[in-house]
């Protein structure tokens, strides 16, 4: 009787026991210490009660055995198994934190199971891993870089075959890259100078100093400005005009942001010089009565040309890279001015509505005045008079300032990040060689010379018994030489 109780309490113990197969590290656990955790890998394989959902949570499982096969890292595992019995994760310093992080979502674990000991270390560590992963995909030894200088090396390949390649291949490097050569070099200042003088043009134009008005008292161009103007018009559009016939494909031209920023710039003068042909062809038409208005839209379009500047600036393009790279920051930190505006507004429309000096009588105004003050402009248009308007202001003002400065942090890293990494490209560009090919290194085959040098030896050795005479000849001359070989055959061996 006591044999048979023993027996069935063993047999009920198997039963309850899990048997576990993790990359040949087997372990028994008690099926109540899996129930603990029933949202993990473990704690779900127990309550299945097919085959096929077992197979679903495990790489195989052995019915016979009721051992479930798990090919996993087995050191890390071992973790895993003492979460089950403490409750609590914990990390060793030698562990790498991509991995177990990896491992503990697997199985299903969350990072919040690790305990208090040690989740500062695993946070600095994994922060480490990102940013040592954000600066392998920003610097310049990475994919990205690479595939930049690949990108601009095939274009370069695109040459080969089409009419005139010499000639527009030397134009294309010349043009895309201003270090190439001195000549590269003084026609990047020189478009650089025409952008500089429109833009100074543009700005002198609006003074009023310069305005000029015929016998109509109708404003027209002043002389100087106007031939300033289709100047730089002119070297403008023959430069665009240079960079697409030079230019591997015109697809790809069209689809680089600089090449459509030069194509709009140059497009109002051409819509400003037509709407002034067709005004002075007939004024008196009802249809062209806001035709000047659209001239004067057209004029203020010119502005686009500073954005031609990106072409010579590093600073503008990793700006531009940056906000590109950073849409989710940039709206993360309009959301929170939006929800800071929208409450204080409220607040401070609620204490200033009944006051008459006030000047926030409504939300709207409100609006204005919480927008000025979160971003620390402070206009002073729009202020409040009471002592609660003013508390508020204050608070709004550093809210502003927290809210603001959260983001901007993030935004700066990346702006930094991608301005090296486009400082580093172009002085890769500018070290990379497109005219000279590589020159044949010379190589000494040592191997052939020496076999050479020992077979005649061997040869004069074998006449020495039938001319002795020739054995005295015979020095360390006779194999001294060796031969240095340039874009010859290997045909025994390499030098070594």
């Amino acid at each position: 009787m006591v044999c048979r109780r023993i027996f069935c309490e063993s047999e009920k113990e198997e039963e309850e026991l899990v048997n576990l197969n993790v990359g040949g590290f087997k372990q028994s656990v008690d099926q109540n210490t899996l129930l603990k955790f029933p949202h993990t890998r473990l704690g779900k394989l127990i309550s299945c009660h097919s085959e096929e959902a077992i197979l679903e949570l495990c790489d195989d499982y052995n019915v016979a055995d009721k051992e479930y096969y798990f090919d996993r890292n087995p050191c890390l595992f071992r973790y895993v198994l003492n979460f089950y019995y403490t409750g609590k994760l914990h990390v060793m310093e030698e562990l790498c934190v991509f991995s177990f992080s990896q491992e503990i979502e697997y199985w299903g674990i969350n990072e919040l199971f690790i305990d208090s000991c040690c989740t500062n270390r695993y946070q600095e560590r994994k922060d480490d891993v990102v940013d040592k992963a954000w600066e392998q995909t920003s610097t310049v030894s990475t994919d990205s870089s690479f595939e930049e200088m690949s990108a601009f090396n095939k274009d370069l390949e695109k040459f080969d075959g089409t009419w005139l390649a010499d000639i527009r291949k030397k134009v294309w490097i010349r043009l895309e890259n201003p270090a190439y050569s001195c000549s590269a070099k003084l026609f990047a200042i020189c478009c650089l100078c025409v952008v500089l003088t429109s833009i100074v043009a543009m700005c002198v134009h609006s003074m009023p100093e310069f305005h000029k008005f015929d016998v109509n008292e109708k404003q027209v161009e002043d002389p100087v400005l106007a031939v300033i103007e289709v100047v730089c018009i002119s070297w403008f559009s023959a430069e665009f005009a240079l960079r697409l016939a030079a230019a591997p494909s015109p697809k790809r031209f069209f689809k680089n942001p600089l090449n459509i920023i030069d194509f709009v710039s140059i497009i109002p003068f051409y819509a400003t010089l037509a709407a002034d042909t067709v005004d002075s062809m007939d004024e008196e038409s009802e249809d062209l009565e806001n035709v000047g208005k659209v001239v004067q839209i057209l004029r203020l379009m010119r502005i686009f040309r500073i954005l031609k500047l990106a072409r010579h600036s590093v600073g503008l393009r990793s700006l531009g890279a940056t906000l590109r790279h950073s849409y989710h920051e940039v709206g993360l930190l309009l959301l929170f001015l939006a929800v800071g505006i929208s409450i204080f507004s409220v607040l401070v429309f609620s204490v200033e509505k009944d006051e008459d000096d006030s000047f926030l009588h409504n939300i709207p105004v409100c609006w204005w005045w919480a927008t000025i003050s979160m971003t620390t402009v402070g206009y002073g248009d729009t202020l409040p008079v009471t002592l609660c308007g003013k508390l508020i202001g204050s608070l709004c003002i550093l809210c502003g300032i927290l809210v603001v400065a959260l983001p901007i942090t993030i935004i700066f890293n990346k702006f930094s990040k991608y301005y090296h990494r486009q400082k580093a490209l172009e002085v890769d560009r500018n070290n990379e060689d497109h005219n000279d090919p590589c020159a044949e290194v010379p190589y000494v085959n040592i191997r052939d010379a020496y076999a050479k040098k020992v077979h005649s030896f061997l040869a004069s050795l074998s006449s020495v018994a039938s001319t002795p005479s020739d054995y005295d000849s015979i020095n360390a001359s006779s194999i001294g030489m060796v031969t240095v070989c340039n874009n010859g055959p290997m045909e025994n061996g390499t030098a070594k």
